[in-house]
C-alpha cells in the first residue's frame, strides 16, 4: 500500500485536502508519526508540532501494551489491565513511561511547551493505529486543552479500532483498513524504527522552511 512514511504522508495529506490553508494544527505522535505529520502539515500549509505519548508496555511482553500516557499526564488504560497486572506493576510501568515522556519532550521538542491547542482545529497524525491506546491518550490531552475540533488521521488501522476512535473525535481519516490487520508495518514496503535523530532532523527542516516562508 505504501512505499514508506513519506509516501503514506503524501497520500494522507491529499485525503485531508479540505483543511488546506485553514490554519489547522498538525500534532504528530513520535517517533513514526513525525514524517507522516510533516508531509501532511506541508501540504495543508498548517502548523506542525509533536505530542509525546507513550504506550504502557506489558512487563512480560513489551510489544503489547495495556494503555498509554500523554505528556500532560492524560492516560488511557484498558479495562482488562487489572486482570493482567497488579496495581504495583501498573504504577511501576506508568512511572517508567513518565520519565521517558519527559526525556522525549526535552530531546525531540527541546523542552518547549505544546503549541496553544484551545479553540483550534487539531489533526492528530500517526504512521498507523494498532491497539489505539497512544492515539486515545493524545485525544484525551487535546480535549483537556480545549481543542475546537479534533481530527484523527492515519494511513492504516483496523476497522474496529477506527470505529472506536471515530466515536471520540469530530472526524477520522484512515486510508486503509486491512481485514487481517496484524501490525502497522504490514502496509509499508520499507519499514524501520525511527531514531530520535531523524525526528529532530525533520523538525529542524520544518523550522527552516517556516523561516524561509516568513522572510
Amino acid at each position: 500500500m505504501f512505499e514508506d512514511r513519506t509516501d503514506a504522508g503524501e497520500k494522507l495529506a491529499r485525503a485531508l485536502e479540505k483543511y488546506k490553508n485553514e490554519g489547522v494544527l498538525v500534532l504528530a505522535i513520535p517517533r513514526g508519526g513525525v514524517e507522516v505529520g510533516y508531509q501532511v502539515a506541508k501540504y495543508l500549509n498548517a502548523d506542525l508540532s509533536i505530542v509525546v505519548t507513550r504506550k504502557l508496555p506489558l512487563p512480560h511482553n513489551p510489544e503489547a501494551g495495556f494503555g498509554a500516557i500523554a505528556e500532560n499526564g492524560s492516560a488511557f488504560i484498558f479495562e482488562d489491565a487489572k486482570r493482567w497486572l497488579s496495581e504495583d506493576q501498573v504504577e511501576k510501568v506508568i512511572e517508567e513511561q513518565k520519565r521517558e515522556v519527559v526525556r522525549r519532550v526535552r530531546a525531540l521538542r527541546g523542552g518547549r511547551p505544546l503549541p496553544v491547542i484551545k479553540g483550534r482545529t487539531v489533526i492528530l497524525v500517526d504512521d498507523g493505529i494498532a491497539m489505539g491506546s497512544t492515539m486515545i491518550a493524545s485525544i484525551i490531552l487535546c480535549k483537556s486543552k480545549g481543542a475546537g475540533k479534533i481530527i484523527v488521521a492515519s494511513p492504516v488501522s483496523s476497522e474496529e479500532v477506527a470505529n472506536q476512535i471515530g466515536r471520540m473525535v469530530d472526524e477520522i481519516v484512515v486510508l486503509t483498513k486491512p481485514p487481517y490487520f496484524r501490525a502497522v508495518a504490514q502496509v509499508y514496503r520499507y519499514w524501520y524504527d525511527v531514531p530520535d535523530k531523524e525526528v529532530i532532523n525533520i523538525l529542524d527542516r520544518w523550522e527552516k522552511e517556516k523561516d524561509k516562508k516568513s522572510n
